[in-house]
């Protein structure tokens, strides 16, 4: 009896797959070590910086942050929830967690939005970053960890460069349609009065693109922070090592804490950069 595989050739991809991350360890293993030690410097800097004060000294910067960027009610759930994290013992995990999150969101809008400005302006680069980008959001996000462990090993890096490839996509997506919705004839005004390319991208299409580029950064925040706690398969520390943890021992409340402290730290960094997109919103509407 004839059968498909019989008829139709088999394409070793996962043959050149493996090659090709083969070739990539044996020829910039160099680079590699470069990046690493760049990242973990990065890591390093910040969770010191979230660590360093005492954690009621954090707790407060934290909530006038929350207070100046949102409203009096999400400052009082900051407080609440911080206070929180801090009785469950789980303050120096959840800053961990905290600098991966911040760290993977400065480095994915660091290649973004620029990518996403390069998307506008040229029609070729879009052509070949919106399939890049499809793949980047259609793939499942424990395949990004493999690569990952056998260029970068286990550990911090490992999680940070899978999570900026993960989240990467809402950047450069979100850039390109706030510029794409920015009007005409505010464009032919600019030109009118003189502004060269450069000026109407700094002065006039970022600016009034920068909501929906606000949108692009809550985004990016969430997947990182989803994708951080998945990492912890691969040795990254915080909140992801203490729900794995309870999963290897069966520990209910261990992963109950764990799940609650990274709710806690999710709804006050979406509800920071989405109130302060609407604000923006709003300051441009009233222009």
């Amino acid at each position: 009896m004839t059968t498909a595989s019989s008829i139709i050739p088999r394409i070793p991809l996962d043959e050149w797959a493996n090659s090709f991350v083969d070739y990539m360890t044996d020829s910039f293993s160099g680079v590699f070590n470069v990046i690493n030690d760049i990242m973990t410097n990065v890591i390093g800097a910040l969770e010191w910086l979230l660590t360093t004060p005492s954690p009621l000294v954090m707790v407060m910067i934290l909530v006038a942050l929350a207070w100046w960027l949102t409203e009096w009610k999400i400052a009082a759930f900051t407080t609440l929830g911080l206070l929180l994290i801090i009785s469950l013992n789980l303050w120096e995990a959840s800053m961990l967690t905290l600098s991966l999150v911040l760290a993977s969101t400065m480095i994915s809008l660091l290649f973004g939005v620029p990518l996403g400005i390069l998307s506008y302006r040229f029609d070729r680069v879009r052509a070949v970053v919106s399939p890049a980008l499809d793949i980047m959001q259609t793939m499942p996000a424990f395949v990004y960890l493999i690569p990952a462990v056998l260029l970068f090993g286990l550990g911090n890096v490992t999680a940070l460069i899978a999570t900026c490839i993960f989240a990467m996509p809402p950047a450069v997506r979100l850039t390109l349609l706030g510029l794409q919705q920015v009007p005409e004839t505010t464009l032919e005004a600019a030109e009118a009065f003189g502004a060269t390319e450069w000026q109407k991208l700094i002065k006039v299409q970022l600016p009034l693109a920068l909501p929906m580029i606000m949108s692009g950064v809550n985004q990016v925040i969430m997947l990182s922070l989803s994708m951080v706690v998945i990492s912890s398969m691969v040795g990254a520390g915080g909140l992801g090592a203490e729900v794995l943890r309870s999963i290897s021992m069966l520990d209910v409340g261990l992963g109950f804490i764990g799940g609650i402290a990274v709710v806690i730290i999710a709804i006050i960094l979406d509800r920071m950069t989405h109130l302060a997109a609407q604000k923006k919103r709003s300051a441009q509407s009233v222009r």
